[in-house]
């Protein structure tokens, strides 16, 4: 049996996962102000983490990847979806790595609203809304930091395993 969502819940989801409502383009926490309302320009620009995030741009992707399979698996996406899903993050992937990613300051909050939003344009917009059913945005934040340091983990440790083969190559001449 297909689980019920009253009307009035759905407008709140969409709030909250920052699309668009009645032609405006909502922010992630869009539903705490009244529809003319909104924090101070100030609280903006210090709230914006996009050019913080951009490091995570290859994170957020693994994970979406992940995770679009992972609801593949569970039935909640066809085939057909996680195949397009996927195929649409290798997109923005292959945008973020050649450098032609457009950053759309007045939404792109972080690098999950930029991603997802960049996927709704390439694959529309309802498939990219469904790439984080039943996902947090701490949950999506948490996988991507982790695979972030990971990453920059197995990084350093290259370096450092190069150095010592320099260092051994100099004593070994001494």
């Amino acid at each position: 049996a297909m689980l019920r969502v009253p009307r009035r819940l759905p407008g709140l989801f969409l709030a909250a996962r920052g699309h668009h409502r009645r032609g405006m383009a909502t922010k992630l926490w869009g539903g705490a102000f009244g529809a003319n309302e909104g924090p101070d320009p100030v609280m903006e620009k210090f709230n914006a983490s996009i050019g913080f995030d951009k490091a995570l741009c290859l994170a957020d992707i693994a994970g979406s990847e992940a995770y679009a399979r992972a609801l593949g698996r569970c039935g909640v996406l066809s085939e057909a979806e996680v195949t397009a899903m996927v195929a649409g993050l290798g997109e923005v992937k292959r945008e973020w790595v050649t450098g032609t990613f457009e950053i759309v300051e007045a939404s792109d909050e972080d690098i999950h609203t930029a991603n997802e939003r960049r996927l709704g344009e390439l694959k529309g917009k309802d498939l990219a809304g469904r790439l984080h059913t039943g996902r947090s945005r701490n949950d999506q934040v948490a996988t991507d930091l982790r695979l972030w340091l990971r990453r920059g983990m197995y990084e350093i440790t290259r370096h450092f395993r190069r150095l010592i083969q320099v260092a051994r190559g100099v004593a070994a001449r001494d």
